[in-house]
């Protein structure tokens, strides 16, 4: 048999492509997975929510939240885009909502509803689905395709997708490579930071709404939700600085030095000095004087600069509102590692862009073979935008393979 159809990769892009194939009626399709579960990517992301996409209709705004692959992605989110995505979930029977950062998640707050939307869709679409299948080698010989899998059976097609995605990047890279596809080395993105720091003991789970950091001696700098963890700092404004600085804090071993202002657009040495004429009876570690920082991080500002639990506002000195000035508006950090953000992954690097046409999402140098999602060299910061990625070029991918085969 040859199929008009293989896809290697069994996550989102891997099944969205082959969907979007077989609907279009493109025929006999095949999704390989190497692994005993398929759409794992899917089940955790958003803390197990599945955050689909992103509620921003204008491209080229979409597309400046990917550090890699911003240019290349205009033309294709001009023709599938983030509203087009909406509406392919809702026709398929799953409403998304909208949350105040632009986060688009299921209503049901539940991953297994995308899982169970995909699955459903290749089951109606007869999309063959087969897990513990891993692809070791591949060839085109006179436009056919032919795959040897890990237990030695040999599969043919006339057209291949490789959606290995960024996390398991080694496999695809291995793939494209034997193609004569060149790849950009694969780093990770989307991580947080380890910090071992006694201004954070104890304070796992405290967030602040808004801050400014930068990375000291670069041009990094972010703004964002920050989260103290129990090994250090999370939240958005960490991850945006962990993507655009994917390959520079890679290059640093991940040691750096980390400047956070809490407190950024406020004048903290006027706002300290009112409070010290306003609140001189009051002792300071009885409440925090600004909304955005929890008392809990006020009070080991406090403890950190020697304001003991008596001391009163009117024995503030000017040496200590000096202090926490520093402390709340260029405290510096020590990184020392990093972690992943929950259990997701995501890697900058692989198929180098311009040796794909990103109309198609075909391989210039390898007639009939297709890319889709993080396999590529395209990456962006969390809140949907990477699965908007895998939805975009693999309705591009599976609407062209779908018109092909529909001639032969």
């Amino acid at each position: 048999m040859i199929w008009n159809l293989i896809t290697i990769g069994g996550g989102a892009a891997g099944f969205f492509g082959a969907i979007t194939h077989a609907e279009m009626g493109g025929g006999s399709t095949l999704i390989l997975e190497r692994t005993s579960q398929v759409l794992g990517k899917v089940k955790i992301s958003g803390g197990g929510r599945c955050n689909v996409t992103h509620d921003c209709p204008e491209p080229r705004a979409f597309s400046a939240h990917y550090p890699r692959g911003e240019k290349a992605l205009i033309g294709p989110l001009h023709r599938w885009g983030a509203m087009e995505t909406i509406a392919w979930f809702e026709s398929h029977g799953v409403a998304l909502k909208t949350e105040a950062d632009g986060r688009m998640f299921p209503v049901t707050n539940d991953s297994q509803t995308i899982m169970d939307c995909l699955q459903d869709a290749a089951d109606e679409t007869k999309v063959e689905v087969r897990r513990q299948c891993e692809v070791t080698a591949i060839q085109l010989d006179s436009d056919i395709f032919t795959l040897v899998l890990s237990d030695g059976e040999i599969l043919r097609a006339r057209h291949v997708l490789l959606a290995t995605g960024g996390s398991r990047l080694a496999v695809g890279a291995k793939l494209a490579k034997s193609l004569s596809h060149s790849l950009v080395s694969a780093v990770p993105s989307l991580f947080t930071f380890k910090i071992a720091d006694p201004r954070l003991k104890d304070l796992a789970g405290l967030s602040v709404e808004r801050v400014d950091c930068a990375i000291e001696g670069t041009r990094l700098k972010a703004s964002g939700p920050l989260l103290v963890t129990h090994w250090g700092m999370s939240g958005p404004g960490i991850l945006r600085l962990s993507a655009w600085g994917a390959r520079e804090l890679a290059e640093r071993d991940y040691q750096f030095v980390l400047r956070v202002n809490w407190l950024p657009e406020t004048d903290v040495e006027a706002e300290l000095r009112h409070y010290r004429e306003a609140w001189g009876k009051r002792q300071l570690p009885v409440r925090s004087p600004f909304t955005a920082i929890p008392k809990r991080l006020w009070v080991r500002l406090l403890e950190m600069e020697g304001v003991g639990s008596e001391q009163l506002w009117s024995q503030l000195t000017r040496e200590q509102v000096r202090a926490l000035v520093d402390q709340l508006q260029i405290a510096s950090f020590q990184v020392r590692g990093k972690s992943m953000n929950k259990e997701e992954f995501v890697t900058c690097g692989g198929v180098e862009l311009k040796e794909i046409d990103l109309k198609t999402m075909e391989s210039r140098l390898c007639p009939g073979l297709f890319f889709a999602g993080e396999v590529m060299n395209v990456d962006g910061i969390t809140g949907g935008f990477n699965f908007q990625n895998a939805w975009t070029s693999c309705y591009h991918a599976g609407m062209t393979m779908a018109q092909r085969n529909d001639q032969v």
